[in-house]
């Protein structure tokens, strides 16, 4: 049992340490293209994110401010901030009683 993992481990240790023959020029295009995935992704949560706190801005009381504390907050849709517990809502910085009171109305 022991030397099976012995061998397996060799085999590992001996594989990692041969240097594949690739040129340079196509890591560093490889490395170019992971880079570019990344920022399109980053772009698209950004921009879903700015629509995301103008379709609460829709709700009656919400302002920029307080839409953006309620989406940094985990409240990420209308119909999540009308059926939170008036408790979650009021934790929320910006937010306060008269805005409840608006938003359970809607209910």
């Amino acid at each position: 049992m022991i030397s099976k993992f012995l061998s397996k481990l060799k085999s590992i240790l001996f594989k990692s340490a041969v240097i594949p023959e690739t040129p340079l020029k196509k890591e560093k295009k490889v490395a170019k293209s992971a880079k570019t995935k990344t920022k399109t992704k980053t772009k698209t949560k950004a921009v879903n994110s700015k629509k995301n706190i103008e379709t609460l801005t829709t709700l009656p009381g919400v302002g920029a401010k307080s839409a953006k504390a309620l989406y940094e907050a985990g409240f990420k849709t209308t119909k999540a901030v009308i059926s939170a517990d008036e408790k979650d809502l009021l934790a929320v910085s910006g937010v306060g009683i008269n805005l409840v009171k608006k938003l359970k109305k809607l209910k």
